[in-house]
């Protein structure tokens, strides 16, 4: 199902057009617009827009109620189902200067699942996305510093909009809650060529569910030529709310708080690869939930394609 997700891809991204030319100007999982393997800690030229179309799906059949593990999994017509989630987005990037850069995350998701309805027939919620922009100052980049242990270290001042699913909907694609987000990534060339180590750590203010949230990820990236293969470890962790009550006996009781605290550790591996001429960049992203509290074991796959264009050409001063 997931593969034929990713072949999918483009024409679910223009499905769902008609909801973004809507947008304006994520009871849930965390599921915020978010760019893996440090990504934001690159900035875009000064002058430049890259246009990204990102496509993703997750499938569980497994969750954690409280640390109490459960299979979720409904067979039906020789087909397991989960708990599924579809989502497409446009990630918009602009540099406004050379240290300084805008970005916007908008778009629209899909969940469903089977398990928690009376009759195990099939539940979904779709709209909006929880929405995401920021502003990001490179403090250092590694290329341009007296020092060779200077990583590129980025800041990020993030803000969250609610989306428009069905907020009680139970493990719906997003907490659908207004946040504010500041954030620190990096990215550090060492060793041979090419090598290098990621981080990066956010702590987010849930302001309309009280329940707020950090994340810190850390990973190992290798770059030959146009490729970039990278792999790390992702936790995040929701420092109050409530848990989870589920009794497998009777699955359709279940109670999901609406500040529910959801707690998860995860891997994450992808690849890309950027073109010689336009620097198109194509890439693939998975993730796996292994470990967790009040949440899903998901298992992630995507793809995305950033395209840059020069909206001008700066003027530099000469000597």
């Amino acid at each position: 199902m997931i593969l034929n997700g990713l072949l999918r891809a483009p024409k679910t991204l223009l499905c769902f057009a008609p909801l973004l030319a809507l947008t304006p100007p994520l009871l849930a999982s965390e599921d915020v617009p978010h760019r893996p393997y440090a990504q934001w800690a690159d900035l875009p030229q000064h002058g430049q827009l890259v246009v990204g179309f990102v496509y993703e799906e997750s499938e569980a059949y497994h969750i954690w109620a409280q640390r109490d593990y459960h299979d979720i999994t409904v067979k039906s017509g020789g087909e397991s189902y989960g708990i599924d989630i579809n989502q497409g987005y446009l990630a918009f990037q602009y540099g406004i200067t050379e240290k300084w850069a805008a970005d916007l995350n908008v778009g629209a998701t899909t969940g469903a699942w089977r398990q928690f309805d009376t009759n195990q027939s099939a539940q979904s919620t779709t709209g909006l996305m929880d929405w995401s922009f920021g502003v990001r100052y490179q403090l250092y980049n590694e290329t341009n510093t007296g020092s060779p242990w200077t990583p590129t270290l980025t800041f990020r001042a993030g803000a969250v909009m609610p989306g428009s699913y069905d907020q009680h909907f139970v493990f719906a694609p997003g907490l659908r809650s207004t946040a504010i987000e500041p954030e620190l990534l990096l990215r550090k060339h060492f060793g041979w060529t090419g090598f290098g180590v990621y981080g990066d750590a956010l702590y987010r203010w849930n302001r309309t569910t009280g329940n707020d949230q950090y994340m810190t990820v850390i990973g190992l990236f290798q770059q030959i030529k146009g490729w970039e293969l990278a792999a790390g470890y992702r936790h995040l962790q929701t420092v109050s709310g409530g848990d989870i009550a589920y009794d497998p006996n009777n699955p359709a009781d279940i109670v999901y708080p609406r500040d529910v605290r959801e707690i998860s550790d995860s891997i994450e591996a992808g690849f890309s690869y950027t073109t010689s001429k336009r620097h198109f960049r194509y890439a693939f992203n998975s993730r796996t939930v292994f470990d967790g509290s009040n949440t899903d074991r998901k298992f992630w796959v995507g793809g995305s394609i950033d395209i840059p264009f020069s909206l001008f050409t700066p003027h530099r001063q000469s000597d």
